[in-house]
């Protein structure tokens, strides 16, 4: 099952089963890395409440060639540029709700054209090539759209805090992200990456509107943690993780946006209230200044360090692994490396 054949018309995803198809990729699969800092790198300025989304207006050949970059570093799973993207917002910047809407659309067309462009570039072949360094190998890849948090659209870091104050109750949220998720749902992804959760009443939110009927695809529940105990806003990450238990259409848990140091002890207490496949995708470990909107030099772990981490978060019980804020192709190639004597023992047990 190769998904998606890469129209950009929306076909309906035949991705239905994590589990299916972490077994066609060796029990372990590749989520690709950080969107924002490479469209900067690519020469994009981001100086913009939307961030990530003001590159779908201006630069979308960018964000093609981004994607393309992390296929060929060997990620299974791309997420579309969409974290910051809500209708809301591009209302607020003074566009239609048409228009917000096809730019949501454009997002997830963006990343399955890549997927398509990767496809003829690995040809005919079915063997894993690495050419200049690059994965060119026919593999199933998924395009997960990304949602990020009611916290992402206000763009004031309480993203990071999880604190929405009372007058945010769980019909807020729902109508917040209800028009936004359907459209994602419905341009073509294989899943819905609800990204950045920082807080229980959000994920009830995610469930619920998964729960209704009008999203087709599944989802998977990404929480941050400051303290590598709770989510950011102080929830219990084992009640989090408990509400994703119970919806259906929840493929996989985890944790991203969060130092690597904190991840081994929260995928031991993930597991403890999960049957689904665990995802991790960390920083780079550096600290985000919300004041200043930058991000704080050094404080961070370069690529080897991070990739070292690797191991003990399979250990630990981790399916799906990749980065968030400030990691790269680089970080991404290195793990796919790390991968590699992991998924030859699953397949060879299998």
């Amino acid at each position: 099952m190769v998904t998606g054949t890469g129209s950009s018309k929306a076909a309906p995803s035949s991705f239905y089963s994590m589990k299916d198809f972490l077994n066609q990729t060796g029990g372990f699969a590749v989520i690709d890395g950080g969107l924002a800092t490479e469209f900067e790198r690519h020469g994009a300025d981001l100086n913009d409440p939307l961030w990530s989304a003001k590159c779908l207006l201006t630069s979308p050949h960018l964000i093609h060639t981004v994607h393309l970059d992390y296929l060929e570093a060997g990620a299974d799973i791309i997420s579309s540029s969409s974290y910051q993207a809500t209708i809301q917002g591009f209302e607020a910047k003074g566009f239609s709700k048409e228009k917000g809407e096809s730019l949501l659309r454009k997002s997830v067309e963006i990343a399955c054209e890549a997927r398509k462009t990767y496809y003829e570039k690995c040809g005919t072949s079915s063997s894993s090539e690495i050419m200049d360094d690059k994965i060119l190998k026919k593999r199933p890849i998924l395009v997960a759209a990304s949602v990020g948090s009611y916290g992402a659209y206000l763009a004031d870091g309480s993203e990071y805090s999880g604190i929405y104050g009372d007058s945010i109750t769980l019909e807020t949220l729902k109508d917040f992200h209800r028009r936004r998720v359907q459209v994602l749902a419905e341009a073509g992804a294989d899943l819905i990456a609800f990204e950045t959760i920082p807080n229980k009443l959000e994920a009830q939110a995610f469930a619920e509107l998964l729960d209704e009927g009008d999203v087709k695809i599944p989802g998977w529940f990404s929480f941050n943690s400051k303290d590598g105990v709770n989510v950011v806003s102080g929830d219990s990450i084992k009640e989090c993780i408990a509400i994703a238990e119970t919806c259906e259409k929840v493929v996989a848990v985890g944790i991203n946006c969060t130092p690597p140091r904190f991840i081994e002890g929260l995928v031991l207490e993930i597991e403890k209230v999960t049957t689904k496949p665990i995802l991790v995708y960390p920083n780079s470990g550096e600290s985000y200044d919300a004041e200043r909107k930058e991000w704080v030099e050094n404080t961070g772990v370069g690529d080897e360090d991070f990739v070292s981490y690797v191991e003990k978060w399979m250990d630990a019980g981790v399916s799906l692994l990749g980065g968030c804020c400030r990691t790269t192709p680089t970080t991404i190639r290195g793990i796919h490396k790390r991968l590699v004597n992991r998924r030859s023992l699953f397949s060879s047990h299998h």
